[in-house]
């Protein structure tokens, strides 16, 4: 939630929180402070530390399970989830109502918030942003959506690149061209635990799975595409390694590593990757079931972007 409205007298600022940027009052002729809330949605997979750092409000997706609806992260965990995929349970994933949206803005309004950025996963893969389009129409403040064009971890680098901005003191527009800015720019690369998953879900390029090996795999515009193939898990982290230093370009990164039920894989590819020089700032993640639905369990990845975004 974001920090309570605070005077300022003129003379200094005194501390401002992350999400809390300056803005004029005319009551009294004094100075208030605004308050920005940041809005996102579970897809995202926003870890805890991010979570806390910039104050961000996540909105859940629905997880159904054998015909049972669930709110990501809140009434059932990724390992429950995993097990039940497991066991052989049909799942299916849907956006949040526009009304559980228009609570959390609610609920944001009611902590001081004066204006929203509500940052989600793109159109082009869930009717999310369609909720949030509808809540924002009838938020008690105003509220500047982002459709990101895009899933998964990669909704967090753009919450991650707003709420940088955010804590330095940047309005709503700064924060939100450069979300937008990190959308086009972020890049990802994963293997999957269950491609009959992704292919069913219908966003496996149909070439992905051929062939020989463990595809390499890349999100783009909704299409899951191939990037290359390995034999062993050893291999898939040399690749996904060269292709998040290859996709650098020499420039500093911030990067997540996340992982499904495979804690110590993925602990070996964060290593690795810390050791770049072109990686600014690593962050672990976990990834729950609105992707996991797609992707299974023992999937492992990373998504990067430039930290001078």
């Amino acid at each position: 939630m974001p920090s309570a409205t605070t005077d300022l007298d003129g003379c200094s600022e005194g501390h401002r929180t992350p999400g809390q940027v300056p803005g004029r009052s005319t009551a009294g002729g004094r100075e208030r402070s605004r308050v920005i809330g940041l809005v996102t949605d579970s897809n995202a997979q926003l870890p805890g530390d991010l979570r806390e750092r910039y104050q961000v409000a996540v909105v859940p997706l629905t997880v159904v399970v054998d015909d049972h609806p669930y709110q990501e992260g809140v009434d059932i965990t990724a390992a429950e989830f995993y097990g039940r995929l497991a066991a052989g349970a049909s799942v299916s994933t849907a956006a949040p109502s526009p009304g559980a949206v228009l609570t959390a803005y609610e609920q944001l309004a009611a902590a001081g918030a004066t204006e929203i950025l509500s940052i989600h996963i793109g159109s082009n893969t869930s009717a999310t942003v369609n909720a949030v389009t509808v809540a924002a129409g009838s938020s008690p403040v105003p509220v500047e959506v982002i459709d990101t064009g895009t899933a998964s971890f990669a909704v967090a680098c753009c919450v991650w690149a707003a709420g940088e901005v955010l804590a330095a003191g940047g309005d709503l527009a700064r924060a939100a061209d450069v979300a937008r800015r990190v959308a086009g720019q972020v890049g990802n690369v994963f293997i999957v635990g269950a491609l009959d998953l992704a292919r069913r879900g219908g966003r496996l390029a149909a070439d992905a799975a051929a062939g020989e090996g463990l595809p390499v795999l890349a999100l783009a515009d909704g299409q899951i595409e191939a990037v290359g193939r390995v034999h062993d898990v050893e291999s898939a982290v040399d690749a996904m390694t060269a292709y998040v230093v290859d996709g650098a370009g020499g420039a500093p990164q911030r990067v997540g590593v996340g992982d499904a039920l495979t804690p110590e894989l993925a602990g070996e590819y964060a290593a690795r990757l810390a050791d770049r020089p072109e990686v600014a700032e690593l962050v672990r993640y976990e990834i729950g079931p609105s992707v996991g639905a797609h992707t299974g369990a023992g999937t492992v990845g990373a998504c990067f972007f430039p930290a001078a975004s």
